[in-house]
């Protein structure tokens, strides 16, 4: 079986590079995913409490047989439950929909500036709790810019493990991933293949002709061989076997720096910016 390489985060644990991510899986479809994921050799699921689907990935883990020890499960914290009261009830919800006494990565979803006061530290101070009673093997965040992330660093004790971003071939976001290298925060990329827009791009598509690759595999495995920890999402049995297909092949210098060429800046941007991004479920 594909050996997918590990990341030592700062806190001392270990995260698969690749992982299985179920955003937009409707949940009466995600354990099956999951559990299909498992098969092909996944051992990183990445949920959240928004996505509505953990308890499909907890069932997907239990119906593979595979030990809990095994796989690395991320959930994240819903916009709608910031204040520390209602942050320790929903991950107390977390735990019980995925029927298990420990989550790998525990986030905070969304920083949210525009509201509770502004105040996203209180609820990472939660987190830390978390950290501490073990509930949580690691905590960080999503979606932070570095403003964000300087404001933790100033007002609290822990740096986050991860901050997971936007990132594709047409938003780098190499400002907010430069500041995680300098601090030692692993970037993890979400939409890394931009919602499919990057795939009919004519530089990957040479790229990937070139090599016999798909396009996606040549996205994924650019992202990759950047550091990043990249979740790619399916329901297609061979697209999650692809998806998976990343580590007998490296591109060269100049294909990566070619990808890295088409990136837009601000925009490129396709998801909402964390600096104004104010959406809480009803």
């Amino acid at each position: 079986m594909t050996q997918v390489p590990q990341i030592e985060l700062n806190d001392g644990t270990r995260i698969p590079q690749l992982g299985f991510g179920v955003f937009q899986i409707a949940p009466q479809e995600t354990a099956a995913a999951v559990q299909t994921a498992l098969d092909i050799g996944y051992r990183h699921i990445d949920t959240a409490q928004m996505y509505q689907n953990e308890q499909g990935v907890g069932e997907g883990i239990r119906n593979a047989g595979i030990d809990r020890s095994q796989v690395y499960v991320t959930s994240k914290l819903n916009n709608g439950y910031h204040r520390p009261d209602d942050a320790r009830r929903a991950f107390e919800q977390t735990l019980t929909a995925l029927g298990f006494d420990y989550v790998d990565l525990f986030l905070i979803h969304w920083p949210l500036p525009t509201l509770y006061d502004g105040d996203f530290v209180t609820t990472w101070k939660v987190l830390e709790e978390f950290a501490k009673d073990g509930r949580a093997r690691s905590i960080g965040v999503s979606n932070f810019q570095v403003a964000h992330l300087r404001r933790l660093a100033a007002e609290t004790d822990t740096v986050p493990a991860v901050n997971q971003i936007e990132v594709h071939p047409y938003f780098a976001n190499d400002e907010v991933r430069a500041y995680g290298r300098q601090h030692g925060i692993a970037t993890e990329a979400w939409s890394p293949i931009a919602q499919g827009r990057v795939l009919d791009d004519a530089v990957v598509g040479r790229i990937a002709g070139d090599i016999g690759r798909s396009p996606a595999q040549v996205v994924l495995r650019w992202h990759i061989q950047r550091g990043d920890i990249v979740f790619p999402k399916s329901v297609t049995l061979q697209r999650i076997k692809d998806n998976f297909a990343l580590f007998d092949f490296e591109l060269s210098a100049d294909d990566c720096d070619a990808i890295s060429a088409l990136d837009k800046g601000e925009q490129g941007r396709i998801g909402p910016n964390p600096d104004t991004f104010d959406y809480v479920p009803s």
